[in-house]
Parts: structure tokens; sequence; C-alpha cells
């Protein structure tokens, strides 16, 4: 046997079928991957399989649905990578996934600063891979993937030839997978420190210590935005700003002043040594954010913009009531120090939190402090994170540009 394609069709055939109960093809049919453990029939008990061990995914009667990886102790216990018969997961298919993902990049952004792989928007779920010039950083979340590792590496060399790749496998969605918190390279020397180019700015950021896989490329669309919005000279107010990205842009727009609000020492030492190296001056504090704009409200400082992108308040259905609550206190106290007809940016990257149900926590914010909301544009993630139209979650960003309007002040407290 010398046909490619039969050669792959006979490899296919030998893995294990996991066969689903009678009607539960349906969501597969219409694109979804995910198979659940409750649709499993059992035929096929998914306690025969190992953790990322790849499957045939079969209807109740014996129609191919797709190649999947499987997790058994995992609730999404397989996700579908190939829906050809004929095309088993393995080398050949995930570098032409990645250099599908490679071209539409490269027709997005002029310099290999982007995300390259989106999980199963780009058709390999469980996988990031993140693109600094030369430089590669990743994070899988799931058993099936870390099983192929050494595959994606071997892919990703042939496909990309970058100097180095690291995963920054420190998700906790890895928890759930049963895998354990880990950072390591892959291969190459990798540097301490990330060097980003977005538009004119550039940046450095942490690689270990830092957030993610370094850079949040998911807000590059919503930071041009805010150049859009940004009255003269105005002064602005970067809260939860990581390494600076936002506020130097603002001040790259024209902004006569940014100052950046963070927890994170080391994170505010990479924003002042980030506007140092553009040529820009930066103002930066060091405070949780609740507590800054609640002291800046009471020594009656005022700002023409605020950005507020803090982290996911809202991981899980059960933190919805607390999360909302958080959110409604963040924007209460940030529209506390913004000035007459001033700049909101609200954003919010908990998947669990709907752009909705955001617009009227911006509502409810304004009334107890006398402001008025009014939405000039909605933001969400950039291209390079692309949203799979049968999969929710991977629409997980929103961001609010508001003109805040009315008197400055608190009619009732937080």
């Amino acid at each position: 046997m010398t046909d490619p394609a039969a050669i792959a069709e006979s490899v296919a055939r030998s893995e294990p079928a996991l066969r689903l109960k009678r009607g539960e093809e349906r969501r597969i049919d219409a694109g979804h991957p995910w198979v659940f453990s409750n649709e499993v029939a059992d035929a096929t008990p998914l306690r025969a399989f190992s953790a990322g061990e790849l499957a045939r995914v079969e209807s109740y009667r014996g129609q191919f649905l797709g190649h999947a990886y499987v997790n058994p102790h995992a609730l999404i216990c397989a996700r579908i990578v190939s829906r050809t018969a004929a095309q088993p997961v393995d080398q050949a298919l995930i570098e032409r996934r990645l250099r599908h993902a490679l071209a539409l990049r490269e027709r997005l952004h002029g310099a290999p600063y982007y995300r390259l792989v989106f999980g199963e928007s780009d058709g390999l779920p469980g996988l990031v891979l993140d693109r600094y010039g030369e430089i590669m950083v990743g994070q899988i979340a799931t058993a099936g993937m870390e099983a192929l590792r050494p595959t994606v590496e071997a892919a990703v060399r042939r496909s990309l030839a970058p100097s180095a790749l690291f995963w920054k496998n420190d998700s906790g969605a890895r928890t759930l997978e049963g895998l354990p918190q880990e950072a390591h390279t892959a291969f190459g020397e990798i540097p301490a420190e990330l060097a980003v180019r977005e538009g004119s700015l550039q940046f450095l950021a942490p690689l270990e210590a830092g957030q993610k896989t370094g850079w949040f490329y998911d807000q590059r669309a919503n930071r041009t935005r805010l150049t859009r919005f940004l009255p003269p000279g105005a002064r602005v107010l970067d809260v939860c700003s990581y390494v600076g990205a936002w506020g130097l842009t603002a001040l790259a727009a024209g902004a006569a002043s940014a100052c950046c609000v963070d927890a994170s020492e080391t994170a505010l030492a990479y924003a002042e040594r980030n506007a140092e190296r553009n040529g820009l001056q930066l103002q930066t504090l060091r405070a949780d954010a609740f507590e800054a704009l609640t002291a800046l409200r009471e020594r009656g400082e005022r700002f023409d913009a605020v950005v507020l992108d803090p982290p996911a308040f809202i991981k899980r259905k059960k933190d919805i009531p607390r999360g909302q609550a958080a959110y409604r206190k963040l924007n209460q106290l940030a529209m506390g120090v913004l000035a007459e007809d001033g700049l909101l940016v609200s954003c919010s990257c908990s998947y669990h939190l709907s752009g909705e149900a955001l617009i009227g926590i911006l509502q409810a914010a304004a009334r107890p402090a006398g402001r008025e909301v009014r939405i000039l544009e909605a933001g969400g993630q950039s291209p390079d994170h692309p949203i799979h139209p049968a999969i929710p979650e991977t629409r997980y960003l929103k961001a609010f540009f508001c003109r805040i309007g009315g008197e400055v002040g608190y009619t009732s407290p937080l």
C-alpha cells in the first residue's frame, strides 16, 4: 500500500471507536467539536480509554463523525480535531492547520506579533500559540493536546522555524484535565522578557513572571479604537494596566498625561520602562484597583478618560452574582473620577458575563452616581482571536466605549 490517502485511512481505522448515544450526533453534525461524557453510549465505556488517546467518534449507528482525542476523566471527554475519515490527527494535519493560521495572521498584521493559534477557532483544540518575532510562547490546556505536544513542537519547527518555543502551561484549565501547571522550554534559548511591537510603539513584557502568555493581543483592536475617542490633551487613567499598553497608546495619540494603576510592582516597572523606550512620560500607581479609584475620588481627582481592563471576575457560573457586583462597583468608582462628558472604556474578559449583562451593569452603576451612559461603540477580541460560530466560549471579550455625561458626584454609597 503506497497511496498516502489509503495509508492514512488505514491508520485512522486502527483507532478505537467512541460511540455516541442515539441522537447525540446532532450537535456534532452542526459543527460543534466537543463530546460530553454523558453523550457516550454504554457500549463504549469511557474507562476503556486513556487520557490523550486518539479515537474515532461515531454516531449510534456507526457513522463516522470525526477523529478526536479523549480524556475519560473530563466533562468534555473528547474534542474533534479532524472530520475527514482519511485524515487522522498527525503531524501533517497540524502543519496544515498552522499554515492556514499563519496565512490569516500575515494578512492581518505586517509584523510577526500576534496570536497565531486560538484553539478550536484554528482547528487545534486546547492549543494557544503567541508569536513574538522569532520567539513562540504556547499554552496547552487539555490532556489530548499534551499527548500531542512532541508532534506540535515538530510541526511548529517545520512550519515557522522560530528560534525558540516556550510552554507557559500555568492556566487553571489544566487542573480540570488532570494536568500539572508548569513552564519549560521546548527548544531554543528563551529570553527573560518578550519584545512586542504594536503600531508605532515598542514594548517589553516579562515572560515567566508575566500574565497569560506575556501579552494581551486580544485587546489590540480596542486599543486602536481608543485613539478615535480621546479628546485632545486628555488626562487618562489606565486601571489594571499590566505593562502600560492602554496608557502608552493614549499618550502616543496625544493625551496630555496617563497614569497606570496595577497591583503588580513588576508590571508597573515594565510600564515605566516601556514609556522610556518610546520617549513618553508616564505616571504609575501601585494599588488595588478598587482602593485606588476610591482614593482618587476622595482626593477630587478627575480624568477625561478611564480604561477598565480587569482580570476575569467570573470564571465559573457560580461566580456570576459576586462577579457582577464587582464589575458594578468598579465601573461606579470609575465614573466617580471621570470629568463631565468623560470617556469610559469598560472591558470584561469573563465569558459568563454577556455583553448585554455588562450594558446593564453600566446603567446600574451610573444611576446612583448621577451619571448618564451613552455607548459609542462596542468592541470584542482582535481578529487574530477568531470566533467559532458553534462555540460561544470563543467569544469572550467585551469592550464598551462610553460617553459619561451628567455632573460628577455620588447620590448613594457603593
